[in-house]
């Protein structure tokens, strides 16, 4: 990620170089793992806990509604700039699907996609199922109508983003579209993976439960 191009030589060429010190994106898992994966029961148990307050003596308040299905939008550390993209799947399974865009290869890939635009992928990447490198999620839940129309929209943006570019096709603006299609505020999307997902979950006054207007 990085925010609006300055187009100065000096700058592109200390972008460059911090690029090809440090990659946004690491290694994808897509070309060795199924785009299915079981997350650790940590990991799922880490948004539901995150926010939740103390034990209190107060009398217990009606819970929030939620759906039986989700869509959560994370971020998480990498080597620079961290990278933002999405769980989806049902509240009573274990399983998740996992979808961001990333750079296809190594970390050449990414040095070049500060240039021009480069082979994507759209899959789990390295560290989208581990807790400890969570920095912000917003998660918010669907009824099964409402889920199988955005799960298809998932899919759909996913064969169509066939590359990647630092500047213009970047993982924040992918988990937007989405965030978008869902009817949510979509804040700016050039800024950092975390500063992001902690902006959508502001702008929507942090609700729970997203239903789509009928067609």
């Amino acid at each position: 990620m990085t925010n609006k191009p300055d187009r100065s030589g000096p700058c592109i060429l200390a972008g460059f170089a911090l690029a090809a010190m440090l990659a946004c994106t690491t290694p994808s898992a897509s070309a060795h793992e199924a785009n299915k994966r079981v997350a650790d029961a940590n990991a799922l148990a880490t948004t539901d806990t995150v926010s939740r307050p103390a034990p209190s003596t107060r009398r217990p308040v009606a819970r929030a509604e939620k759906g039986p299905y989700y869509v959560d939008f994370r971020a998480r550390t990498a080597a620079s700039w961290g990278h933002a993209f999405v769980w989806y799947g049902k509240t009573s399974e274990r399983a998740v699907e996992v979808a961001g865009l990333t750079p296809a290869g190594d970390t050449w890939a990414y040095v070049l996609g500060h240039l021009t635009w480069v082979p994507a992928e759209t899959g789990a990447s390295y560290g989208d199922l581990d807790p400890e490198y969570l920095t912000a999620n917003y998660r918010v839940y669907l009824n099964e109508a409402d889920a199988k129309r955005v799960f298809a929209y998932i899919n759909k943006l996913q064969a169509s983003s066939p590359v990647w570019n630092a500047e213009t096709t970047n993982c924040t603006g992918f988990i937007g579209d989405i965030a978008e299609y869902m009817g949510l505020k979509v804040p700016y999307r050039w800024q950092r993976p975390e500063n992001f997902v902690n902006s959508l979950k502001e702008m929507n006054g942090g609700r729970q439960m997203v239903r789509l207007s009928t067609e």
